[in-house]
C-alpha cells in the first residue's frame, strides 16, 4: 500500500486489558503509515475504555462481554463489522472467534499468527499469517503490519488520558510539596515474607530519605484501603493514602508521578505506556511475553537484564490479581532497582 492510500483496517484485539495496553502501538503505526485511513478497533466492552478516546483510531466498535457464547452475540458482532466494509483485519488475538469473526465479515485480507501464537482453526481462517522473530506482545504484535509494509515502526501507546482526568490530577498534585512522587500499588495479595505492610512502609521511608519522594498509596477494594492506610501508618509520615481512582484517572496521576512501584499487571502496562519508571514486583515467574515493555522486571534471586523504555476504564474492580509466593523480590532487591532508576535518569538530565 502507498502512503496515499485510505484502507479500512480492523485491530482485532478482544480482551484483557493489559494485552489491549500493550497493542496499542499497532494503532499508532497504521495511523503514521495510512494516515487517511479508516483505522477501527474492535474489543470487548470490559476493556473498550482504555481506548475509546485514542487519537489513532476512527472508531471503536464494542462487543458484549460474552458476545461468541450465543447466535445473537455473533450475529450482532458481525453486523456491526460487516456494515464497516473493512478491506483488511490484524488478527491481534490468534483465537478461534477472532478468527470466525475475520470469516464470517467477509473481510479480504486477513492477517494473524502462525505457530504457537495462533489456534490451529484460526489460523485456517487466516489469509496471510506471520511467524513471529520477537518474543514480547508489544513487539510481536507489530510484526503482523509486515504484510501491508510496515517494517520496524516506532513504538508509541498515545495512551488517551481525559481531559477532566488530567486536569483533576494535576490539581491534586499542586498540593504536594515534594519535589518527586512515588506511587506504590501494592494490594492484598502481594503480602507475603516480604511484602506486608511495614516492608512497603520501609520503601516509602527510604525513598523519601534518600530521593525526596513523597509515596502515594494506591487502593481500589475496601480490602486494599485497609492494607494501604496500615502503610501509611507505619511510614513515618512518608507516604500518603491515594485518592479513590478508576484506570482512567489513576493513569493521570501516574503520568505527573516519577515512579511507579507495583505487582498489579494492569497499572504496569498503563504506566509503561506512559513512560513513567516502573518496578514490577512480580517474581521470576513472569513469561518473558507479558513483562513490562522495556522496563525493569525484578527476580527472585536473580538480577534481570536491564533495558530503558525510549520515552517517558471504566473502574479498577476488574483488576485480575495473582498470589504472590513468599520467596517473591526482596525489599533490598527494590532498593537496589530504585537505585539504578535513580542513576540513569541522573545522566539523562545531565545529557
Amino acid at each position: 500500500m502507498s502512503k496515499n492510500a485510505a484502507p479500512r483496517i480492523l485491530i482485532c484485539r478482544m480482551s484483557s486489558l493489559g494485552d489491549t495496553v500493550q497493542t496499542m502501538p499497532i494503532a499508532c503505526a497504521l495511523r503514521e503509515a495510512f494516515p487517511s485511513s479508516h483505522l477501527a478497533w474492535v474489543v470487548e466492552k470490559s476493556c473498550s475504555s482504555i481506548i475509546r478516546e485514542h487519537p489513532a483510531l476512527s472508531t471503536v466498535i464494542p462487543l458484549d462481554t460474552g458476545w461468541s457464547k450465543s447466535p445473537t452475540g455473533i450475529r450482532d458482532a458481525v453486523r456491526m463489522i460487516k456494515a464497516e466494509g473493512f478491506d483488511v483485519l490484524i488478527d491481534c488475538e490468534g483465537t478461534i472467534c477472532s478468527g470466525l469473526l475475520g470469516w464470517l465479515t467477509a473481510i479480504p485480507k486477513r492477517i494473524g499468527f502462525t505457530g504457537s501464537h495462533a489456534s490451529v482453526f484460526n489460523r485456517m481462517l487466516t489469509t496471510e499469517r506471520i511467524a513471529p522473530v520477537f518474543d514480547h506482545l508489544t513487539d510481536r504484535s507489530l510484526e503482523l503490519l509486515i504484510p501491508i509494509g510496515i517494517h520496524s515502526p516506532r513504538v508509541r501507546w498515545h495512551l488517551p488520558i481525559p481531559a477532566k482526568a488530567r486536569s483533576w490530577a494535576t490539581r491534586w498534585r499542586r498540593n504536594i510539596p515534594n519535589p518527586k512522587i512515588a506511587m506504590l500499588d501494592p494490594g492484598v495479595a502481594l503480602m507475603s515474607e516480604h511484602w506486608d505492610a511495614r516492608n512497603f512502609a520501609r520503601i516509602a521511608c527510604h525513598l523519601r530519605d534518600a530521593y525526596q519522594y513523597r509515596c502515594i498509596i494506591c487502593w481500589s477494594s475496601n480490602a486494599e484501603r485497609e492494607f494501604a492506610n496500615r502503610i501509611v501508618e507505619h511510614s513515618r509520615g512518608s507516604a500518603s493514602l491515594a485518592p479513590h481512582t478508576d484506570l482512567q484517572h489513576l493513569a493521570a496521576l501516574l503520568e505527573l508521578s516519577d515512579l511507579f512501584i507495583s505487582g498489579d499487571t494492569e497499572p504496569l502496562h498503563v504506566s509503561v505506556a506512559l513512560g513513567t519508571p516502573t518496578i514490577n514486583l512480580h517474581p521470576a515467574a513472569t513469561p518473558k511475553n507479558s513483562r513490562m515493555y522495556r522496563q525493569l522486571t525484578l527476580q527472585s534471586g536473580v538480577v534481570s537484564a536491564i533495558t530503558e523504555h525510549p520515552g517517558k476504564s471504566e473502574g479498577r474492580s476488574t483488576r485480575s490479581r495473582k498470589s504472590v509466593p513468599a520467596h517473591a523480590v526482596s525489599y533490598a532487591r527494590v532498593c537496589d532497582a530504585v537505585a539504578e532508576i535513580e542513576t540513569k535518569q541522573r545522566l539523562l538530565r545531565a545529557g
